[in-house]
């Protein structure tokens, strides 16, 4: 069979990676990959801000199978266009991928629904905003309404700074027009936890539980980014978590969607945070995580092919996916200056090196090759990946891995899954 995956992270290259493996796969492309993915898929030229560009390319292939990776084709309606011309697609509906590119609706949804969140204020104005923060006690989280590339959430210390990073985001400066509209919410405090399930329509199929970094430096300083590592292991999600997360969280968004009209099929990535009052949804992707994708399907033992067919073709079950029990982790190599100004074009060195090193797999993020040779081309670059038995013996391994390759102006968090090895 041909499939096709659209994107060109570290997401895509580890869907591409593990696609690879699958026996029924006759052709496999990537649209528009990079540098990395093209050593594994047959990369194709698109424009994924551009529904007719995405249609173009399905005509051109005609793949029997399409797998969308990032975001924005979703919010355009590609799993709609793709649907209407008889093409088997993996992904939500435009309407369905609602929960990710309306902030606000996802919490009335919520709220609607009665799942768990935090308490929230949806604003459309700075008085409005200004209003709300009387009921709030600092810090409070401050977040775009829209799609904002893992850059439209800001924790801020006091009410004062609430406002102003409000302001900014209305004015368009920040984060465009994801700003338009403003959702503040109570800070929440415990451990985040990603965790992620596949959807027919109806049924759900749990993945394994993975954690990301998404502050860019040691510690969970500086600015949120789009994630600077994860790390899974078999014991962040114990199975009656497990259970209790499928029949309180992701079983009732996905009969909730449907009631109201808008079935969901894909994969359904809950972000959320583990207090104190129980387990409560920060926010939703209706996509593969990224960097999580990584680390999760290094433990993935059976075929993925099979389990998106599932998705796809309503008959999701519980014996989807086969897992090991290793752990596994993934640091991200970013460019100087990334989540704020970055330069690219840097020449990168070491990858034959860190790529030999055992357990290990390096995701190309945002690379591009030319003469033989990998140039970064993105803020995120590498993904460097690693599976062993013992999450400390991983660890050791993607930061061994990590140390052999270079390129200008590099920098990655030096204590991904560091809180995990101290308990």
């Amino acid at each position: 069979m041909k499939v096709l995956v659209l994107g060109s992270g570290g997401r895509e290259h580890a869907l591409v990676w593990k696609l690879r493996k699958s026996l029924r796969i006759s052709k496999l492309y990537c649209a528009p990959g990079n540098g990395g993915i093209a050593e594994d898929a047959e990369c194709l030229a698109v424009d994924l801000k551009n529904l007719d560009s995405i249609v173009a390319l399905g005509e051109q292939v005609r793949p029997d199978l399409t797998v969308v990776g990032p975001e924005l084709p979703l919010t355009l309606g590609v799993v709609d266009e793709f649907t209407q011309r008889g093409w088997p697609v993996f992904g939500p509906s435009k309407a369905a991928a609602q929960l990710e590119w309306s902030k606000s609706f996802a919490k009335e949804f919520l709220q609607r629904h009665r799942i768990p969140t935090a308490a929230y204020a949806i604003c459309d104005s700075v008085e409005e905003v200004r209003e709300a923060l009387t009921h709030f006690h600092a810090p409070v989280v401050v977040k775009a309404d829209g799609l904002a590339a893992g850059k439209g959430v800001v924790i801020a210390a006091s009410k004062e700074e609430a406002a102003s990073v409000a302001a900014e985001m209305f004015s368009g400066k920040m984060v465009g027009g994801a700003g338009s509209r403003v959702v503040l919410e109570e800070c929440l405090k415990g451990d985040e936890l990603s965790f992620l399930v596949l959807s027919d329509g109806e049924r759900v199929a749990p993945l394994v539980g993975a954690q990301d970094h998404k502050r860019v430096g040691d510690g969970d300083t500086g600015p949120n980014t789009g994630g600077m590592g994860a790390y899974s292991t078999v014991d962040i999600v114990d199975d009656k978590m497990r259970d209790w997360l499928v029949h309180h969280i992701a079983k009732p968004v996905v009969e909730g969607m449907k009631a109201e009209g808008a079935e969901y099929k894909g994969v359904l990535y809950c972000g959320l945070m583990m207090t104190a009052r129980g387990p409560m949804v920060l926010e939703f992707n209706c996509r593969f995580g990224d960097p999580e994708t990584q680390p999760i399907l290094m433990r993935l033992e059976s075929d993925l092919v099979d389990a998106l067919e599932a998705s796809v073709a309503g008959r999701v079950s519980e014996g989807d996916f086969k897992w090991s029990t290793d752990a596994s982790v993934c640091v991200v190599m970013a460019s100087g200056g990334y989540p704020g100004t970055f330069e690219v074009g840097k020449k990168i060195a070491g990858l034959d090196e860190a790529g030999a090193v055992e357990g290990v797999k390096v995701f190309h993020a945002g690379t591009t090759k030319r003469d033989g040779a990998f140039y970064t081309a993105g803020g995120r670059v590498l993904g460097v990946s690693a599976r062993a038995v013992e999450l400390q013996t991983a660890v050791g391994r993607a930061y061994e891995a990590c140390e052999k390759i270079r390129f200008d102006g590099v920098h990655y968090r030096k204590d991904i899954a560091g809180r995990a090895m101290k308990k």
